[in-house]
């Protein structure tokens, strides 16, 4: 009776705060609706190309533009007529005979295929180092491979996959509005599956149930059972049994060994002979490529890098002719769980456990809001062809220390024409068997398949929210303008090639919006019937700054020009004064590219995911041309230049006519010093200023954040541990959050990101220490005044 009765006020409470929002709604002020469309024109842009400069033929053969034109599936919604059966009982049990009817191909043992491979045979026989060769029993040798293999794998069982989807089905559509598909993306896939080579997916990692999820989208849609990639550290021995029952697949901990060690030796060479097994029966792979959400590190996964590294290693040795990559994302108007403490989010997850995270997840959600997530499978490419044609786009490459130091200290003003080198994943288990060369291939590939992953995922609504909050409108909004500017925020997203997560009315999708940023936001009616919108000061803008990073790949070309051309106009015009004022000023491209050049050797390759075939110098005019575009630039012309439009007499010149496609100095111009000629304003349309102002904005985390690290060098106890002083560094952007409100700043990933930024400029070295290395000020930067010229040279790109 207890339980009905608090049931019972519960549903009260919860139909009373829902009369009270939908009053708050319903007392609008006559606005005509307006549909939010997700596309701009006839079709909806396909986004997820694969490279066209390293994979040509795949770019080609593995896209119809028939594809264009099919819609989406919601994956959990399960009726009747997804069964052979029809009637009333089929209506009630349509779940439970769905995933009986699932299509899971017969999973045979294969154990003894991975005993007789010519791997683990050589170390069995003693013919490899680390051998069995040394008055060793061969079956004591036979033994530990049997171990090290069930650590790995165990065959799936078809019941308890049938079993799991069935109960996944009813999970998922308790905590989910729904879940999207594109079916163009799915046909692509499946086409690509028709040629004969494995797939293998290479997903971001935005949640822990995407490692559930993903296995269940695609035995969906016919693709058989997925293959995931598990994070051992993330799993308790009882979850491990369960999940690789299910599909799972560990790396033994002997596999992170070093390459001397004999139980090293013969681990690697069973996980080999494992992923040699699963490629040449066409078993579909998952693969994480970022590291677990919530983990304080490098965004790359040496998790990741290490499996990938063995697809590649098996590629490589022919075993398996090809391989076809697939980059894939899950996007969520809301990810059901983030843990943002560390030792929360590297904790083992246990079963018991799990089952009382999932219902506190459906508790949590079944009270709110249901949130809405995106599938994405970008175009699939071959490994082989990437692995032909990357290797020739590799150039010389220079330290953060050797390409900014001189500058931030004033001992030159020359940028090198140089690339940067800069990886912070280190080099982990099976990686390390590897020649250095596989080892950048690896990590390059990586890189490239992580930038098609963010570039195919779409928007949701609630990056577009958050970033239009705590960017624009952070004293506050009424729902009048605000309705305007997310109607203005997701057209500019379109324009840009992206994808969005949502459509429908305008109203609903932002009533809808607000109602999922609730604990981040509040609502307050006023006398005229509007609404005022505040986002909540603290942790909430914390909160909103997640979200908005979301939206930040999006504009991020924009964003680094416009900090940069902030950067140019710090020396000449002073930040307060007019916008007239500033666009007197002459900008130069050399002076552009030079600025954007420094602030992209600045900003760290996690949050830049820029594609290892790229120049800067081609992005850096990437950049200025997005400038163009948008309208923030003007080309000035110049008395007695030629017209920067007049083609006409324009002569390819014979220096430039041998040079390779991706070596060409300009796209523009058939010279550098024509170019270098070109001057530009910044324009005066009214809304100019405003967008400025935003796209300066998006970077203002970061740049916050790794300002005030500068300021904190002469406080900070050093020397220290990395972690101890990533605490003290969280702690002083803590302090500073509550003096001066950048909340959006108090972020541990920020405070590590700043100082392994500082640790590759040179501003902090690593010593040999008995609790391991310790981080100490280098002495180019002991005094005050060098400390003080970096939070300067920072300092400059940041717009207040």
């Amino acid at each position: 009776m207890n339980t009905m009765a608090e049931a019972r006020l519960q549903t009260q409470q919860k139909s009373s705060q829902d009369g009270q929002e939908t009053s708050l709604w319903s007392s609008g002020f006559g606005m005509k609706l307006e549909a939010v469309t997700p596309f701009l024109g006839k079709y909806r842009p396909f986004v997820g190309r694969c490279c066209q400069t390293c994979t040509p033929k795949s770019w080609e053969s593995l896209f119809h533009r028939s594809i264009m034109d099919l819609g989406f599936c919601n994956v959990i919604l399960v009726k009747e007529e997804n069964t052979r059966f029809r009637g009333w009982l089929v209506r009630r049990l349509c779940y439970f005979l769905w995933s009986l009817e699932q299509h899971i191909p017969p999973c045979q043992d294969a154990s003894q295929k991975i005993m007789e491979s010519t791997g683990v045979r050589n170390i069995i026989s003693g013919r490899a180092p680390g051998g069995a060769g040394e008055g060793q029993v061969p079956s004591h040798v036979r033994k530990e491979v049997q171990r090290i293999l069930g650590h790995i794998q165990a065959p799936p069982r078809p019941f308890l996959l049938r079993l799991f989807s069935w109960a996944l089905l009813r999970f998922l559509n308790c905590l989910f509005l729904n879940v999207q598909l594109y079916r163009g993306q799915m046909k692509m896939v499946h086409k690509a599956a028709q040629a004969g080579s494995p797939l293998v997916f290479l997903s971001t990692h935005k949640s822990v149930l995407d490692g559930i999820l993903l296995p269940f989208v695609l035995l969906s849609q016919g693709m058989g059972v997925l293959r995931v990639a598990w994070d051992p550290r993330t799993c308790s021995p009882i979850l491990r049994a369960l999940l690789k029952k299910l599909g799972g697949l560990f790396l033994p901990p002997e596999a992170n060994l070093s390459p001397d060690s004999p139980e090293g030796v013969l681990a690697r060479a069973v996980v080999h002979a494992t992923v040699e097994q699963l490629l040449a029966s066409r078993q579909p792979l998952l693969i994480f490529l970022e590291e677990p959400p919530g983990a304080r590190g490098p965004r790359l996964s040496a998790l990741g890098l290490s499996w990938l590294g063995l697809v590649v290693q098996v590629v490589q040795a022919g075993i398996v002719p090809d391989a076809l990559l697939v980059p894939v994302a899950v996007a969520y108007d809301l990810v059901p769980e983030a843990p943002h403490d560390a030792c929360h989010a590297l904790a083992p997850l246990g079963l018991w456990t799990g089952a009382l995270a999932v219902l506190r997840s459906l508790r949590r959600w079944g009270c709110g809001r249901r949130v809405c997530v995106r599938v994405h499978l970008a175009q699939p490419f071959s490994l082989q062809e990437y692995t032909i044609n990357a290797r020739s786009c590799w150039g010389s490459r220079q330290t953060l220390e050797q390409l900014l130091q001189p500058i931030v200290l004033g001992q030159c003003t020359a940028v090198p024409d140089t690339e940067k080198e800069q990886e912070w994943t280190p080099v982990t288990g099976p990686l390390r068997a590897l020649r250095e060369e596989d080892q950048l291939l690896v990590r390059r590939l990586s890189w490239h398949v992580l930038n098609a992953s963010v570039a195919s995922s779409a928007v949701m609504s609630t990056a577009i929210m958050a970033t239009l909050l705590l960017f624009k409108h952070q004293k506050g909004v009424f729902l009048s303008q605000l309705l305007g500017e997310f109607s203005w925020l997701t057209e500019e997203t379109l324009l840009r090639g992206f994808d969005v997560g949502f459509s429908g009315q305008l109203r609903c999708l932002v009533q809808h919006t607000l109602g999922l940023l609730r604990p981040h936001v509040a609502l307050l009616r006023i006398q005229q019937g509007d609404l005022l919108v505040v986002p909540r000061p603290g942790p909430g803008l914390t909160s909103l700054a997640r979200l908005s990073a979301e939206l930040l790949p999006t504009f991020l070309s924009e964003a680094v020009g416009a900090c940069a051309v902030r950067g140019l106009l710090a020396g000449k015009v002073p930040p307060e004064g007019p916008w007239e004022l500033q666009g007197i000023e002459l900008l130069s491209q050399k002076e552009l590219h030079c600025q954007i050049l420094l602030l992209l050797h600045l900003l760290p390759q996690d949050l830049l995911l820029l594609q290892p075939c790229q120049s800067s110098y081609c992005y850096c005019q990437e950049v200025l041309d997005r400038l163009i575009q948008c309208g923030l630039l003007v080309a000035e012309e110049t008395p007695g230049s030629q017209p920067a439009c007049d083609t006409g007499r324009q002569r390819l010149s014979a220096r430039l006519l041998w040079r390779l496609s991706g070596d060409f100095t300009d796209s523009d111009s058939d010279d550098f010093e024509e170019a270098e000629g070109r001057y530009f304003r910044l324009s005066q349309q009214s809304r100019c200023p405003d967008f400025f102002l935003f796209l300066c904005r998006l970077l203002s985390p970061v740049l916050k954040a790794f300002a005030q690290a500068a300021a904190f060098l002469h406080q900070g106890r050093l020397p220290d541990t990395e972690s101890g002083y990533a605490e003290q560094l969280f702690q002083f952007l803590q302090a500073t959050a509550q003096e001066e409100g950048l909340f959006e700043c108090a972020d541990p990933n920020l405070a590590i990101s700043a100082i392994w930024t500082f640790r590759d400029l040179g501003v902090l070295q690593q010593t040999p220490g008995p609790a391991g290395p310790l981080l100490h000020l280098s002495p180019a930067f002991a005094s005050r005044d060098s400390q003080e010229r970096l939070q300067r040279f920072i300092q400059q790109f940041i717009c207040s």
